[in-house]
């Protein structure tokens, strides 16, 4: 039987994918302010310098780390969930 949902029930949250080099599939994190690891991200890979970015998240992945310069792209992601 199929279970309906009411519309009051179905939240948006938004995340901040980062496409590293070589792999196939992104990253997805969620953080507080997910605006601002963009602006951040998007800082780091037009720098020439290589430097460690290092985050802890509220989803599945609760502390990641990259070079930031394998970072290929960044794009901010909004999805729906029931919750």
């Amino acid at each position: 039987m199929a279970q309906q949902f009411n519309a009051q029930n179905i939240k948006k949250r938004t995340s901040v994918l980062v496409f590293l080099k070589g792999s196939t599939a992104p990253l997805v994190l969620y953080v507080e302010n997910p605006e601002e690891l963009y602006t951040e991200l998007q800082h780091s890979i037009k720098s020439a310098s290589a430097v460690l970015i290092e985050k802890e998240t509220q989803g599945p992945l609760k502390k990641v780390s990259f070079i930031s310069n394998q970072v290929a792209a960044v794009a901010i992601q909004e999805e729906q969930y029931v919750g």
